[in-house]
């Protein structure tokens, strides 16, 4: 099950979930999304919730629609989307941690990038 917060409309909860997967590579680029039917079906939402984050895919150039087939990830998406998610990490999330992390008082010999 698939919950919604009050932080941001849901279309664009929607949006940030389906960019996450073509972050994963899931679609991959050139191949097809599910159709808007399934997304609804899915997700338990509104046709037109999903029509609207897929358009905000869209105008972000991560997806094409091709008329009367579908959407499709653009060439080239998962790169794109990659630089963003970097950028706006080390501009808006990363000082955050950063000083979190020195509030804690934990360096870098507290910290490991293998799962526990």
């Amino acid at each position: 099950m698939h919950s919604w917060n009050d932080q941001a409309p849901i279309y664009q909860q929607l949006a940030d979930r389906l960019a996450a997967q073509l972050l994963d590579g899931d679609p991959p680029e050139g191949e097809a999304l599910p159709s808007v039917r399934t997304l609804a079906s899915r997700y338990l939402i509104n046709p037109l919730t999903v029509s609207r984050a897929l358009q905000a895919l869209v105008d972000d150039g991560l997806l094409e629609s091709r008329r009367g087939l579908g959407m499709y990830v653009r060439d080239g998406a998962r790169i794109r989307l990659l630089r963003s998610e970097r950028e706006q990490f080390l501009e808006d999330e990363w000082p955050r941690l950063r000083e979190k992390l020195r509030r804690l008082g934990l360096g870098p010999k507290d910290l490991t990038w293998e799962d526990a």
